[in-house]
């Protein structure tokens, strides 16, 4: 005998929302979660007014949400990070008015453990690959494309672990069709963790650590990492037409632009006087 559960009274609140074009119609719609559901919702140009095509239920805690889209494609998919350890890419069936599962690939245990990826996830702005973390040490990159029939195709998981890491934020680099480059707040408690006298706490600085993926070895490197004077908490990919990747995150104070040999990127913190914006 088979048993589940179904909520009553849904939660109103959202945590995650991505935009796209889900049903491949070529109009702008949104997915959102809350909490233990997933929503499509179309906005309507004419009336102003959002309305909700498809709610369903996952019967798991959704931890993070992204979209992306194949080179060349006419739709987005959705890829879910939840407490089931396992990353799961969802297409909408227009005809169906269903999310599909299209795959579904098992990493770890179930539950909302700090080892075990899936509190964050990171595109490629080319969706040619997808970085799942977890909040501590491990991160997993997947390579993503398509078969002769043009159907989505993953590739086996390519680790990316660091010991003694905490991760704050992740998100992909847009670099064009270079190899896919993925930027990471972390910090770096081993020294922290073995000092007796807990000076070494006050020394401990985020770093901004970028991993490459080189599609020619399948094989992930962690290529550069710049250590940050102020304690940022998020980061999110800055596009505009320049030829430098910028990439924004959340501080208290500003920071000057860095530049490097191998990587040229441009960071910014948003504030105001006396807190974040």
């Amino acid at each position: 005998m088979y048993l589940y559960n179904l909520t009553l009274q849904r939660a109103s609140g959202i945590t995650h929302a991505v935009h796209g074009n889900f049903s491949g119609s070529r109009t702008q719609e949104l997915v959102v979660s809350r909490g233990r559901s997933l929503e499509l919702l179309r906005p309507d140009p004419n009336t102003g007014k959002v309305h909700t095509i498809l709610t369903t239920d996952i019967f798991g805690v959704i931890r993070s949400l992204m979209a992306f889209r194949l080179t060349g494609g006419n739709k987005d998919y959705v890829v879910v990070g939840s407490d089931s350890g396992r990353i799961t890419i969802l297409e909408y069936n227009q005809a169906k008015n269903q999310f599909e599962r299209i795959h579904m690939e098992t990493f770890g245990k179930s539950g909302c453990r700090r080892i075990v990826p899936g509190q964050y996830l990171a595109i490629d702005p080319k969706g040619r690959a997808v970085m799942i973390g977890a909040v501590e040490k491990q991160k997993l990159v997947y390579i993503l494309n398509r078969d002769a029939a043009a159907r989505l195709t993953i590739s086996s998981p390519l680790e990316a672990h660091k010991s003694n890491t905490l991760v704050y934020h992740t998100v992909g680099v847009d670099v064009g069709f270079e190899n896919p480059l993925f930027a990471c707040l972390e910090i770096d408690y081993e020294e922290a963790d073995t000092d007796p006298t807990g000076e070494a706490v006050h020394r401990t600085q985020q770093t901004l650590t970028f991993y490459e993926l080189d599609l020619g070895l399948n094989h992930v490197v962690r290529k550069y990492h710049e250590p940050l004077e102020n304690t940022p908490t998020s980061s999110s990919l800055y596009r505009e037409e320049m030829t430098v990747p910028p990439v924004f995150w959340c501080a208290p104070k500003t920071t000057l632009p860095t530049r490097t040999s191998e990587i040229s990127l441009t960071f910014a913190a948003l504030f105001h006087e006396g807190g974040m914006t």
